[in-house]
């Protein structure tokens, strides 16, 4: 559905929230927009009525508590086809239906009312190139289950609350020995926090730091979780530009002018895989510093590079103390394991930790106690490189199949760190071409929604990291097959 049957007047004195609801309302009841209608989304809606995307995301949460509208996963906000308006076909016995009743949500809430899921469902029996999964075939499983089992054997040790909700300090000590060795970052155990996983310390940093209104500064494109998370907690956010080199930290002074932080993700920019140059990590902590703001630096892969000398980490390089770096083990070890890592300069450690005790009183016991046995034996260093050798195989075989099924018609960036590369590929419409892939039995991942604003057609994230050659090959040759057989209208 292109339009809505709704026009606002910001002259009236009603409030345009309240101009867009009553009008929505009224087209639902009087039939003007029938039910399973899909709605537009709230940015292009926002961008057609001219107001803001909070206003339309707390409309169509006050009506969604309301009955009138549905949100399905994966497709987006619907008319319900069981209007309020109409009498119920059933009542539970002595408990008459409350006909209109609404609660108000926070601000928060409703900015999450229509944002659907940041990941849709698998399909079973498909090639799925989405990217972020490690490849589980080659997991260390016997020598995981040592670990479990020696954790559990020291019986009442994992079944109370930890003194510190930091974390389990020998899991601290050996994440502070990790990062010295692989990333740079000389800190001690105490300026490490256990969070459940990257999103968990997105969400605490937003928390402590933003207020409605403030400014925050992300990579366009850019991970659509920390994109979600800044707007929930009423952030300004602003898009910066990336090229080959990372974000274009110049721009910061203009487009991110009054930053109070920038997100950035400058070992393996997520979705485009470029490497932030050593030039700009300097131009940005040098921002950073004269703006008093703060860089929230995502390492989600830094574990994984072939090409090229690694290069250390912003914080490690940082010297004005400005730089808070978050780590996971979602993909050096499986996602479902749930444990990340927040390293905090020392103005933030206290109310990082008092935050993250405040989420969830702590990460699960048992499973520090595993994952540290698991790096003191060595095993996970072990598993780290046994993963480099298997990623750069499969990362060249699905080059190769490129090459082979796709020829001069893809342009290929970002292969030269981490689980995925994007591929750009002559297709004019990414969803319909996305819809045609899925019904050949392969699942891509467009990089539509990581723009904040214009996105590139035909740009897609292929994770090679879960996938196996043979399986790489053939999914690649069914989409070289669907661009052959494109109609005129589907190619640029």
């Amino acid at each position: 559905m292109e339009e809505l049957p709704i026009e606002l007047d910001a002259a009236s004195g009603v409030p345009l929230h309240r101009q867009l609801y009553d009008g929505l309302r009224a087209a639902i009841v009087e039939g003007r927009v029938t039910p399973g209608t899909r709605l537009p989304s709230t940015r292009s809606l926002a961008e057609a009525l001219g107001i803001s995307r909070s206003t339309i995301t707390s409309t169509f949460a006050q009506l969604h508590s309301e009955g009138y509208l549905q949100a399905t996963t994966g497709s987006g906000t619907f008319v319900s086809n069981d209007l309020p308006d109409e009498p119920a076909a059933e009542q539970l016995p002595g408990r008459p239906r409350a006909d209109g009743v609404s609660i108000r949500l926070s601000t928060y809430g409703a900015s999450l009312a229509d944002a659907g899921p940041l990941e849709p469902a698998r399909v079973p029996g498909t090639i799925d190139f989405r990217d972020g999964r490690p490849a589980f075939d080659a997991f260390p499983f016997a020598e995981w289950r040592r670990c479990v089992s020696e954790a559990a054997r020291s019986e009442g040790a994992w079944l109370d609350y930890l003194p510190d909700p930091a974390g389990h300090p020998p899991l601290r000590e050996a994440i502070a020995a990790y990062v010295g060795r692989a990333r740079g970052i000389l800190c001690s155990p105490d300026d490490i926090v256990i969070v459940s996983g990257s999103q968990q310390a997105i969400d605490i940093v937003a928390r402590v730091l933003i207020e409605p209104g403030d400014v925050v500064a992300l990579e366009e494109p850019g991970y659509l979780g920390a994109q979600r998370t800044f707007a929930a907690n009423g952030a300004d956010l602003r898009a910066i530009p990336v090229d080959r080199d990372g974000m274009r930290v110049e721009l910061l002074a203009t487009a991110g002018a009054g930053a109070r932080l920038v997100y950035v993700t400058p070992s393996h920019q997520f979705p485009l895989g470029a490497v932030l140059s050593s030039e700009r990590r300097r131009q940005l902590l040098r921002w950073a510093e004269d703006a008093g703001a703060v860089i929230v630096e995502d390492d989600y892969d830094s574990a994984y590079r072939y090409e090229g000398r690694p290069i250390p980490a912003l914080f490690g390089l940082d010297r004005s103390e400005r730089v808070v770096y978050v780590g996971t083990f979602s993909k050096t070890m499986f996602p479902a394991l749930r444990i990340g890592y927040v390293v905090v300069p020392p103005a933030l450690r206290e109310v990082v930790l008092a935050a993250k005790a405040f989420s969830d009183r702590q990460s699960p016991i048992l499973e520090q106690r595993a994952l540290f046995a698991f790096m003191a034996s060595g095993g996970f260093e072990r598993h780290l490189r046994r993963m480099r050798i298997l990623y750069r195989a499969r990362r060249a075989a699905l080059l190769g199949a490129l090459r082979r099924h796709i020829g001069d018609d893809v342009e290929v960036i970002g292969d030269q760190a981490g689980m995925h590369l994007v591929v750009r590929l002559p297709v004019a419409d990414s969803r319909a071409f996305a819809a045609r892939a899925l019904r050949a039995g392969v699942v891509l991942m467009s990089t539509e929604a990581h723009h904040l604003h214009d996105s590139v057609p035909g740009e897609f994230i292929l994770g090679f990291a879960e996938l196996d050659e043979a399986t790489m090959d053939d999914g690649i040759a069914r989409i070289g097959r669907l661009i052959r057989t494109a109609a005129p209208e589907e190619t640029p």
